[in-house]
C-alpha cells in the first residue's frame, strides 16, 4: 500500500439501461517508488447474467488489461458485493483479483481491490472511498 491518488469516477446506465458503465481516472503524483507519477484510466461494465443469477463485472484499463469478474457473494442487506476474477487478459498467468464494494450510504461507498500471484493469498492493493459530488 502507500500509493495515494486522486480518483474521479462517473457511473451511467447505457444501452437503454441494460448495463451500468463506470469511467475512472486516477492520478498518482510523483512518489518514491514512482518518481514520474501515473495516470490510470479504465471503463467498468456491470451486467446481470440471468441464467447464472449473478452480477458480472468487466474492467478495461488503459494498460490493456481486461478483468472479467463474477459475483462471489452479496450480503443479505445488499450493501456489500464481492466479485472474483474468472479471467485476466494481457497479464501474467495465474494471477487473481477480487473487487469488493461496500455501500455506506446513497452518496458514499468503499471499494477494495485485492490481487494475488499464483499460489499466494490475496493482498489489498487499493482502497478507495468515494463520495457523490453534489
Amino acid at each position: 500500500m502507500g500509493r495515494h491518488s486522486t480518483v474521479e469516477r462517473e457511473y451511467r446506465f447505457v444501452l437503454r439501461g441494460a448495463y451500468l458503465r463506470g469511467s475512472t481516472k486516477s492520478v498518482y503524483p510523483p512518489q518514491e517508488k514512482n518518481p514520474e507519477g501515473e495516470v490510470h484510466e479504465e471503463f467498468s461494465f456491470y451486467s446481470y447474467d440471468r441464467r447464472a443469477g449473478k452480477f458480472m463485472l468487466r474492467q478495461f484499463s488503459v494498460e490493456k488489461i481486461v478483468n472479467r469478474y463474477v459475483q462471489e457473494e452479496i450480503s443479505a442487506d445488499g450493501k456489500t458485493l464481492v466479485f472474483r476474477t474468472e479471467s485476466i487478459e494481457n497479464f501474467r498467468p495465474g494471477w487473481r483479483a477480487r473487487e469488493t464494494i461496500k455501500i455506506v450510504s446513497d452518496d458514499e461507498f468503499i471499494e477494495i481491490f485485492e490481487l494475488a500471484p499464483p499460489e499466494q493469498d490475496l493482498q489489498e492493493y487499493l482502497r478507495n472511498h468515494f463520495h457523490r459530488k453534489k
